[in-house]
């Protein structure tokens, strides 16, 4: 059964960078006019990347750390497919509504404008509720305990030394309409956080 949920998770994988490479291309045409990248940036972005991708592929083409492992069961690769076609949902509904504002770093965009419609009407980190989901999902479609949960701890890094600067960032650019945004919105969970 364990090979059904690293399929799953390959195969999410896989869509995950299909859904952002035609973004990411685009994003390399727009001028940037603001730049709050930084090295504890890079650090969460690596962490974020080594705890949802690259330990994850290790155990996959190594089995290691065997001893983490465990049984897997049907309905955890259920939960996990079903949390990982949802977070990629969330994950390409967040790039389509941000548009030419989109990039990977802490950066603002020529013409930059406050997103508030689609996703960004219910809250002000889309793209983080997406790699929430997606690092759910590995936990339940990895039968491992360390490559399951490094997943969780990666996006909790990320989110936790990045969302404050980004937050800071917009409030630097849109002022009081980001404050006003930030009144009526959370910040990855509808109506709780």
């Amino acid at each position: 059964m364990a090979p059904f949920g690293e399929i799953v998770w390959v195969l999410g994988i896989v869509a995950w960078y299909v859904i952002r490479y035609p973004f990411e291309r685009r994003a390399r045409r727009v001028r940037v006019v603001g730049d709050y990248r930084s090295r504890s940036e890079k650090i969460a972005l690596a962490m974020a990347l080594f705890g949802m991708a690259v330990w994850p592929a290790l155990y996959l083409l190594t089995g290691i750390p065997r001893g983490a492992d465990y049984q897997p069961r049907m309905w955890a690769v259920v939960v996990g497919g079903a949390l990982f076609a949802f977070g990629l949902w969330v994950f390409r509904r967040s790039h389509k509504d941000l548009g030419r504002n989109w990039s990977v770093t802490l950066e603002i965009r020529d013409k930059h404008k406050l997103v508030s419609q689609g996703l960004y009407r219910l809250i002000r980190h889309p793209m983080y509720a997406s790699f929430l989901l997606i690092a759910l999902a590995q936990a339940f479609l990895l039968p491992n305990w360390v490559a399951g949960m490094a997943g969780l701890v990666g996006f909790l890094v990320l989110f936790f030394m990045r969302v404050d600067v980004e937050e800071r960032m917009m409030l630097d650019t849109f002022g009081d309409d980001y404050r006003a945004y930030c009144a009526r919105t959370k910040r990855i969970i509808p109506y709780v956080y």
